[in-house]
């Protein structure tokens, strides 16, 4: 497969992937009970979400002025917020693609290497991931008799014991593989698993971890609080446990990286995670497409004002000596 196909395929995968998805959450739940649960909405708790998730990526923003500091880049907050935005909107057209752009973003208009900028941010999305796993095991935690009495209910406890061996065992084997073989594909990983776990130390070994670190927090704090506040705008969905919230949460999160934004895939995700806890699919539908319409409204509108404005803001401000 060459390298054209792949990237068609990079492209459209996602798309009809997002375009069966909105297909099928629509499919149970029609598009005019959607618009009747949206009218009877609050929308006082919409737009608070709303203000929480810009909260979360003004946060994003400065947090990234911490990492290129270091390397003797101190660059305009400005630039940082619209960069941050832009990448948001890009990722809508083509997966990833956001993450290219605010390198080139950053380089163009602040003299900051491109392979500099790039790596930054593939160290703050090793940041992130350590906190979704985070979230993942406090959750699992706080959940722990729950999801047993779930898996019980729906498994075979002898089942679940031997699958869970059998996980184990391919785990142990897995990394083992992976120590000592020489195979191409062998070394990646284990270039990746290396470059994941210097990513993380070199948190530790930033001049401001600490900043960089309640950023961190601060904007996964965001994310979940954005959520919870936002449900409490369907008035179905009041009462719903925290347990459901962050369940509902991680798997919502989890969708956006299958589709291009996320769309299609987050209403199902949350009618999925939602589902385990009894809760009725049309209110966990309609909750999901306000949830993901809303955030991503937000997105369009900054994100596109960013673009418009970079160069307009940079047209009379030179470039910071490094």
């Amino acid at each position: 497969m060459n390298h054209k196909i792949k990237r068609i395929l990079k492209i459209t995968l996602p798309l009809l992937l997002g375009v069966f998805l909105v297909w099928y959450s629509l499919r149970g739940v029609p598009i005019s009970v959607i618009i009747d649960y949206w009218k009877s909405s609050n929308k006082t708790w919409v737009l608070l979400g709303v203000f929480l998730g810009l909260l979360s990526h003004l946060s994003r923003a400065y947090r990234w002025r911490f990492q290129l500091e270091p390397m003797g880049y101190n660059i305009r907050f400005g630039n940082s917020i619209m960069a941050v935005f832009a990448t948001y909107l890009i990722n809508y057209t083509i997966p990833r693609s956001g993450e290219i752009a605010r390198a080139s973003i950053i380089t163009n208009y602040e003299g900051v290497p491109f392979e500099k900028g790039f790596g930054t941010i593939v160290a703050e999305r090793i940041a992130d991931l350590v906190v979704i796993l985070g979230i993942i095991i406090v959750t699992l935690f706080l959940q722990f008799d729950f999801i047993y009495s779930f898996l019980i209910q729906k498994l075979n406890p002898t089942k679940i014991i031997i699958a869970s061996l059998i996980v184990v065992v391919l785990i142990l084997f897995f990394l083992n593989y992976i120590k000592k073989s020489k195979s191409k594909i062998a070394l990646k990983i284990r270039g990746f698993i290396n470059g994941l776990i210097e990513g993380i130390l070199s948190i530790f070994k930033m001049k401001k971890k600490w900043p960089f670190i309640f950023h961190t927090l601060f904007i996964w704090g965001m994310y979940v609080l954005m959520f919870y506040v936002t449900s409490l705008a369907i008035k179905d969905l009041h009462g719903v446990s925290m347990g459901a919230i962050l369940i509902g949460f991680i798997s919502a999160s989890f969708s956006i990286a299958a589709t291009s934004g996320g769309i299609g895939a987050y209403p199902v995700a949350v009618y999925l995670a939602f589902s385990i806890f009894g809760i009725a699919e049309a209110p966990s539908i309609a909750f999901g497409w306000i949830m993901w319409a809303s955030q991503t409204l937000m997105i369009i509108i900054f994100g596109g004002i960013s673009l418009i404005y970079l160069p307009i803001y940079n047209r009379k401000k030179s470039k910071p000596k490094v």
